[in-house]
C-alpha cells in the first residue's frame, strides 16, 4: 500500500506530497488537478497515462520531466521519471530498474473512470487489456510470452507493410516468425484460458449485486482471436494472401476479445419450446447477442464496473490459480483502486455497492468528487479516510 507519494510536474500538479491511507478521497471542480492524482498513480504503476500516450501531453508546460515517487508501507520505494521526448528512468528501492513489469507488479491498479464506460462498444483493445491485467498479475509467465509475441508481430507487421510480392527470402522469414508467433500463442492462449475460467464465477457474483435482475440473463465467453483447433502458423500461411493485402496480421493473440452476451431466457440452455394448439411444439433458439445492444446505458455502466471489480477478489485470493492451499494468500502487494468521479457515472444504490465491495477487501483506495456529498458514504466504510482538497493543483487537508 502506498504510504507517501510525491508529484512533480505533471500537468498542473507542480510539487505534491500525500500522506496517504487505506482510503483516500480527492475533491475538486473539474480542471483543479484531481485526476491528474489519479493519473499520476496509474503512471508509476503502468508507465503510461490513461488520459493521453504522449508525455509532452501531461508533462507541465516549460519543464523537461514529470516525476512520481512512492514509498509503500513495506519500506520500498518506487519512481518513475517521464520525459517530454517519452524517455523513462525508473528506479525501485534507489535503484534503477529497466522493464516497467518490475513497478506494475509491486503496484497492481485497477481503474474506474468515465473514459472506460463505454467499453463494451469500443475495440477489442480495452477488453483484451482487462483480460490480460489478470493474467499478467496471476500468471508469472504470461508476460515474457506477450513480449515476445509482440516483437514478432511487429516485424511480420513491417514487412506486409513494405511491399504485396514478397521475395523467397521474405517469405522464409515469415515462415520463421510465423513459427515463433504459434508458440507463443498457444502458451498466451493457456494462461488467458485459465484466469478467465477462474474470473467467471467471481464475474456472476458481482453482477448479483449490481444487476440482480440480470444475473441469469448474462454472461461472458473469451474468444482467443484465432482458431486454437490448429496452429496458428498454419492459419497465418493460409492467410498470407490476404494479410498481404490488407498490410497487417488479422488473427492471432493481438486479436483476442471478452463479450458480454445476453440470453433471452437462461432457464433453458439451448432452446425454447413453445406449443401451439394446431401445431405439434416447434424449437426456437435462444436469442443471444452482445449485452450493449440490450442493456440501457445506466445498465452497461454497472455491467463495465462488475466487469472491474470482479476482478479484485480474483486477484487477491490467486492460490486457485495454483497447487496452493485455498486459505494461502498469494499477494504480496495490495492493489490499488482508483476511482475517478464515480458520482458522475453510477447511482447512489450502485455507489454503495461498490465502495462496500472495496471496504471489505484488502486494497487501497483513491477516489475522486466534485462535490463532498460523497463523504457520508464513505465514512459509513472507512472511519480513518483521508481526504483532500485539490484547487489549481494545490493539495490541502479537507477542512
Amino acid at each position: 500500500m502506498i504510504e507517501r507519494l510525491q508529484i512533480s510536474h505533471l500537468r498542473n500538479l507542480t510539487q505534491v506530497t500525500m500522506q496517504t491511507a487505506a482510503c483516500n478521497v480527492i475533491i475538486g471542480v473539474n480542471g483543479s488537478g484531481k485526476t491528474s492524482l489519479l493519473e499520476a498513480i496509474f503512471l508509476l504503476s503502468r508507465g503510461k497515462s490513461f488520459r493521453h500516450s504522449q508525455p509532452k501531453r501531461y508533462v507541465q508546460h516549460h519543464q523537461s520531466a514529470a516525476i512520481v515517487h512512492a514509498k509503500l508501507t513495506d519500506g520500498s520505494t518506487l519512481a518513475i521519471q517521464k520525459q517530454v521526448d517519452a524517455t523513462t528512468m525508473l528506479r525501485l528501492n534507489q535503484t534503477t530498474v529497466y522493464n516497467q513489469s518490475i513497478l506494475t507488479e509491486q503496484l497492481p491498479t485497477l481503474l474506474i473512470d468515465p473514459s472506460t464506460m463505454d467499453m463494451l462498444e469500443q475495440g477489442s483493445a480495452s477488453r483484451r487489456q482487462l483480460l490480460d491485467w489478470l493474467v499478467f498479475h496471476m500468471k508469472p509467465g504470461f508476460h515474457a510470452q506477450w513480449l515476445a509475441y509482440q516483437r514478432l508481430l511487429k516485424q511480420r507487421n513491417s514487412l506486409l507493410k513494405q511491399t504485396k510480392h514478397l521475395t523467397s527470402v521474405q517469405r522464409a522469414e515469415i515462415k520463421a516468425w510465423d513459427k515463433g508467433l504459434a508458440s507463443h500463442a498457444a502458451l498466451i492462449h493457456h494462461y488467458r484460458a485459465q484466469v478467465f475460467a477462474a474470473w467467471q464465477p467471481y464475474f456472476a457474483q458481482t453482477i448479483s449485486k449490481l444487476l440482480p435482475t440480470y444475473v441469469q440473463q448474462l454472461s461472458l465467453s473469451y474468444n482467443a482471436g484465432y482458431d486454437t483447433s490448429m496452429p496458428l502458423d498454419e492459419q497465418l500461411n493460409e492467410r498470407l494472401t490476404q494479410d498481404l493485402q490488407l498490410g497487417y496480421t488479422r488473427n492471432g493473440s493481438h486479436r483476442a476479445d471478452i463479450h458480454v452476451h445476453w440470453h433471452s431466457d437462461a432457464s433453458a440452455k439451448n432452446e425454447v419450446n413453445i406449443e401451439f394448439a394446431s401445431d405439434p411444439v416447434i424449437k426456437l433458439p435462444i436469442i443471444k447477442e452482445q449485452a450493449a445492444n440490450v442493456l440501457s446505458r445506466g445498465e452497461k455502466k454497472l455491467l463495465i464496473t462488475a466487469l472491474r471489480l470482479s476482478q479484485l477478489p480474483l486477484l487477491l485470493n490467486r492460490s486457485e490459480m495454483t497447487n496452493a492451499a485455498p486459505t494461502v494468500n498469494l499477494v504480496t502487494t495490495t492493489p490499488v483502486v482508483l476511482l475517478d468521479d464515480i458520482t458522475a457515472e453510477l447511482d447512489d444504490r450502485a455507489i454503495d455497492i461498490l465502495l462496500s465491495t472495496l471496504a471489505q477487501l484488502p486494497c487501497q483506495v483513491f477516489m475522486t468528487s466534485l462535490t463532498s456529498d460523497i463523504l457520508p458514504l464513505v465514512a459509513k466504510y472507512w472511519s480513518t479516510a483521508n481526504v483532500f482538497h485539490v484547487k489549481q493543483g494545490i493539495l490541502t487537508a479537507y477542512p
